[in-house]
């Protein structure tokens, strides 16, 4: 069907003519007044539920499906109240006077009814923006079709006048909107799906954690492009049609998306390489921490401390990264301190290695070693090492282990070195600034 402007202008004027003679007819106002009714009743109904049923604790024992799905409906309180407050006013009007006299009762109790069953199907997905735009766009569909306006829109959705053209693929609102809905509904199955095989992968224990995570990525990516050809081929739309906007996203790609596709690129390098992987304890650059989780775009690597570092990918390719666990768990610990030149230094090692050895943590096959490494102004040096099979957590072990030598060192009475300055004034009197008053009694 082809619209011209004078359609459209006359069915504005049909439209507007007959909303006139609803308006000045009495039998307009009493609806009017009835559905105004309804809906302060039905407001007022729902602060009362609201205010006596506690929503966290409602049908606690039920299944989570049917949990979910009763406070979705005690949340749509109002709008079920005022859909049955409507239509029994409509009974009784029709069967009281015309049936035309009750039409905008009607309208007003499928429209109720219409957002009350989208409310209620919406309330599967988990995304409230993807909520909302599924449930105005249905109930737009919905109203639409009850007022009997559905085809009209479509129609004019479709026209030519609205279409535009590009090679030889026909652009039309109408095929927008299906193309959108259709891609929403492929993308929400395609993440439905692949979180149920992400779960099954990441429950195999036969994978390593790297190769997890690149099936998961792989088998997301290939979901998605298999979901965005199957909307578009449903629409009509011919997939060689947009061959025009290769040449486009290939330059945009070029200047703007470099970082991201070097990014994407880096990501799979590392998960091929298995250079880094979750779980592992890293450094790079300033940041210190235990891989979390490894994304598209970056890993983040978290702190310990509550922080979490978000880390692009191609820094892990290009820049140095210390992996303490790549190969082996087991980590060399330093502890480097002094004594005085009073104490035997042969003495002070065994005591060192002891102390080590009898740290908690320390690796009972792997012997300490302690070594005299530096005469010094101020005393000797000496540096400590042992093993320990996990990094995490090293800067604990060498706080016991440093307070054990400080105590060891108490009981043999070595002493630890600390700069001593001595001033020595050889004749003459003391500056002014530097003489201090004795007060005399």
């Amino acid at each position: 069907m082809d619209f011209e402007l004078k359609d459209i202008v006359e069915l504005l004027h049909s439209a507007a003519g007959s909303i006139g003679a609803e308006v000045t007819s009495p039998w307009f106002y009493l609806q009017f007044g009835l559905i105004l009714t309804a809906a302060g009743m039905a407001y007022a109904a729902d602060a009362a539920i609201r205010s006596r049923v506690d929503m966290t604790s409602l049908a606690m024992r039920w299944p989570l499906p049917l949990r979910h799905f009763a406070r979705v409906l005690v949340s749509s309180a109002s709008t079920a109240i005022f859909a049955i407050l409507v239509i029994a006013a409509r009974v009784t009007m029709y069967h009281s006077t015309w049936p035309s006299r009750s039409y905008m009762l009607m309208v007003a109790a499928k429209l109720a009814l219409a957002w009350l069953m989208i409310r209620l199907v919406t309330s599967v997905i988990r995304n409230a923006f993807i909520v909302k735009l599924v449930s105005v766009s249905a109930w737009v569909v919905a109203a639409l079709s009850i007022v009997g306006q559905l085809d009209f829109a479509v129609d004019a959705l479709d026209s030519d006048q609205v279409a535009v053209v590009l090679g030889g693929l026909r652009l039309t609102p109408l095929l927008l909107i299906k193309a959108g809905a259709l891609l929403i509904l492929a993308l929400w199955l395609t993440n439905i799906t692949s979180n149920f095989i992400e779960g099954r992968i990441n429950r195999s224990s036969d994978l390593t954690p790297s190769i997890q995570v690149l099936l998961v990525k792989m088998i997301r990516m290939g979901l998605v492009v298999v979901a965005i050809a199957i909307a578009l081929g449903a629409v009509g739309i011919n997939l060689s049609a947009l061959a025009v906007f290769t040449g486009a996203t290939g330059v945009g790609i070029g200047l703007g998306l470099q970082k991201i596709v070097a990014n994407f690129i880096s990501g799979l390098i590392l998960l091929v390489d298995k250079s880094v992987k979750p779980g592992d304890l890293v450094t790079i650059g300033d940041s210190s921490g235990r891989i979390s989780a490894m994304k598209t775009r970056y890993i983040s690597v978290a702190a310990g401390d509550g922080r979490e570092f978000l880390i692009p990918n191609e820094d892990l390719v290009t820049q140095k990264v210390v992996n303490w666990t790549y190969t082996d768990k087991n980590t060399l610990v330093k502890v480097g301190f002094g004594t005085n030149y009073d104490a035997d230094p042969r003495l002070v090692c065994k005591l060192a290695m002891e102390i080590a050895a009898a740290a908690p943590r320390a690796i009972k096959s792997k012997q300490p070693n302690c070594i005299l490494t530096e005469f010094t102004e101020a005393g000797m040096k000496f540096s400590l090492t042992f093993w320990i099979a996990d990094p995490d957590g090293m800067d604990n072990v060498k706080s016991e282990v440093m307070l054990a030598l400080w105590d060891a060192f108490k009981r043999e009475g070595i002493r630890v070195p600390y700069p001593v300055r001595e001033i020595r004034v050889r004749g003459g009197a003391l500056p002014v600034e530097t003489m201090v008053e004795v007060p005399t009694s």
